[in-house]
């Protein structure tokens, strides 16, 4: 099992436990209901029900076993940071050749780029952090380069 530190917030950390937390307590019952209802219909080597019970079964044990291990592993990001230069927590208001951007450099497991919610290990989040105010930062990505100009750190 991955026993690398994850970072999340205080939110994300709570919206992990909760859906743990339901697959446990809600979800696991009702799949193995269904198992059990599946098994009712006789002849298991031919039965798409009890097959689709099962795979949903693998796939509910799967998830209970990575949030138990994200949950384990979280590290909470400080939410009173520092101002002063880019971290994890950090909101970030850049310019670029394409306009302002706002991004919120979060852990893995709460990215979400739609939102402008990026990962650290993200090429945008890692080429970020440690830089202040008025730093002109390129970022290396598949499509080729940018330079962001660091405008606020929040």
């Amino acid at each position: 099992m991955n026993n690398k530190p994850g970072y999340l917030t205080h939110d994300g950390l709570e919206k992990l436990r909760a859906e743990l937390d339901q697959l446990v307590n809600v979800r696991r019952a009702e799949v193995a209901a269904r198992i059990h209802d599946a098994k009712e219909h006789g002849d298991l080597a031919e039965n798409a029900e009890y097959e689709d019970a099962k795979n949903e079964q693998a796939f509910v044990e799967g998830r209970i076993q990575t949030l138990e291990s994200l949950i384990r592993n979280a590290v909470l990001i400080d939410e009173n940071h520092s101002s002063d230069h880019v971290q994890i927590g950090s909101t970030v208001v850049v310019t670029s050749s394409d306009g302002t951007e706002t991004f919120h450099i979060v852990g893995s497991a709460e990215a979400d780029p739609g939102s402008g919610r990026i990962s650290n290990e993200s090429p945008v989040g890692r080429a970020l952090l440690g830089h202040r105010v008025g730093d002109r930062v390129v970022v290396h990505v598949p499509s080729g380069d940018f330079t962001y100009q660091i405008e606020k750190i929040g």
